[in-house]
């Protein structure tokens, strides 16, 4: 084992150069191997070091069974730091491993330049075993049932953070990847749009709800706005990653196929090889594949444009404006794609033109993927009942989730919680107190001063 961990590291180094000499810019990477369950571990909780909750523990046994069952797997976990870590799985065979080893170093290149990851802290993986190491102080004070029930209520929202007014305190940034983003791009609009959408949301509400909590909640704590603020900061810090999915994925996907031809393999590491980055790369019938998608596109691009155009488009882009502009009509028909729903027990295809298709994924992307929901007031009616506004874009919440999502909200509150959206077209209101959800359609329009 020490042989093949020392003979792993001198390829590592190999593989640095190639990737370096075709262009890619990455800081150091310590890499180590890791059995299964430590990877999945690590998989669940999201990084090495991490507070304890027991909805990681669910996930683990989920990818763990998966693992177990060879329904999926996972062959490496890269954290994104400075340095960076790259946890390999143990058992990897050689070949898997020197992909592996060159998918991490483009991730990698991928963390430090990309646009979206310009605010996250490199020393990320100290500060959350910080918050860990706190968090479990809290726990010997406050007692873990209490400490985790505020947990269950933070996580219950930990998506709905403010990203982009984050990401906009770095101006000058902003500023170079607008002026950037101008000629090179048919959405150049997009960035103005942003903008002007962003100042909009500042007159109707706050986007980012665990601020508005942990600076306005009337019951809270201080230990519990400190848990708010981890959670609030640990979200922050992975949201860029949920922002890039596809084009992270299929930018490290591209990579690996590049280094790995600069590589030396004998045929039966090139048969190896092959066979691994076919499953990588295997579009799935029910879900969308963004390792298949995300190099899709690449590939696209590199016919049309040269490598630095490519450099420039992983500095700029997210998935939403990467699908919006460059997936075009003939890369929608090379790859078949089409909408579908279940009905039933049936699928059934609901579009097939190429504009409406991609609008659709563009829709599901925004945001992370997640509703946009805005604290309008705090203190509404002049009773400190906190009231909020799902900014419907044409997708209905889930009642279930929302009604037990807001018992939760009210709990951080201490007051009553209301949140307003759409349901069948209809607007309705559904309030939290006392420990239950009611709900009532809104014949007009409700303005919150």
């Amino acid at each position: 084992m020490r042989r093949e961990i020392k003979e792993l590291g001198v390829y590592a180094q190999e593989i640095a150069v190639i990737a370096r000499n075709l262009g890619l810019n990455f800081y150091p990477v310590h890499f180590e191997v890791c059995p299964a369950e430590a990877l999945y571990t690590f998989g669940a909780y999201g990084m090495p070091v991490r507070f304890t909750h027991w909805s990681f523990g669910k996930a683990f046994y989920r990818l763990k069974m998966q693992y177990d069952l060879n329904l999926s797997r996972i062959y490496e976990l890269v954290i994104n730091s400075n340095p960076s870590y790259a946890f390999l799985l143990e058992g990897n065979s050689l070949t898997q491993n020197k992909l592996v080893i060159g998918h991490v170093y483009a991730h990698v290149d991928f963390f430090k330049n990309n646009h979206y990851f310009k605010r996250t802290p490199r020393d990320m993986v100290d500060r959350m075993a910080a918050h860990a190491e706190q968090i479990r102080k809290y726990e010997l004070t406050h007692g873990r049932e209490k400490v985790e029930q505020v947990l269950d209520a933070v996580l219950s929202i930990q998506e709905h953070v403010d990203f982009r007014a984050h990401l906009a305190q770095n101006k000058d940034t902003d500023q170079k990847i607008i002026k950037k983003k101008k000629p090179t791009s048919p959405y150049e609009d997009l960035w103005e749009e942003e903008e002007s959408q962003e100042k909009s949301e500042e007159k109707q509400g706050h986007e980012d709800l665990l601020l508005f909590i942990m600076e306005n909640s009337p019951v809270l704590e201080e230990w519990e706005r400190d848990i708010v603020s981890m959670i609030r900061e640990e979200s922050l810090y992975f949201f860029p990653q949920i922002e890039t999915k596809i084009i992270n994925e299929g930018w490290a996907t591209f990579w690996h196929s590049r280094i790995m031809r600069e590589l030396d393999l004998t045929d039966e590491e090139i048969m190896d090889f092959a066979i691994m980055h076919s499953q990588v790369v295997q579009p799935s019938r029910l879900s969308l594949n963004p390792y298949y998608l995300g190099v899709k596109i690449w590939e696209s691009l590199a016919e049309k444009q040269d490598m630095e155009f490519l450099f420039e488009v992983r500095e700029t882009e997210n998935d939403v404006s990467f699908i919006r502009n460059y997936l075009d009509r003939d890369l929608m028909d090379k790859l078949n794609l089409f909408s579908f729903r279940k009905v039933g027990a049936h699928w059934q295809v609901t579009d097939t033109a190429w504009e409406k298709v991609r609008n659709t994924l563009v829709q599901q992307l925004v945001n992370g993927g997640h509703p946009k929901i805005l604290a309008i007031d705090g203190d509404y009616e002049g009773k400190h009942i906190l009231y909020l506004r799902h900014a419907h874009e044409g997708i209905d919440l889930d009642i279930v989730y929302l009604e037990r999502t807001l018992l939760l909200v009210q709990k951080l509150w201490g007051k009553a919680a209301m949140l307003e959206t759409m349901i069948d077209g209809k607007k309705v209101l559904f309030e939290s107190n006392n420990g239950s959800v009611s709900r009532k359609q809104i014949l007009r329009h409700v303005e919150v001063e």
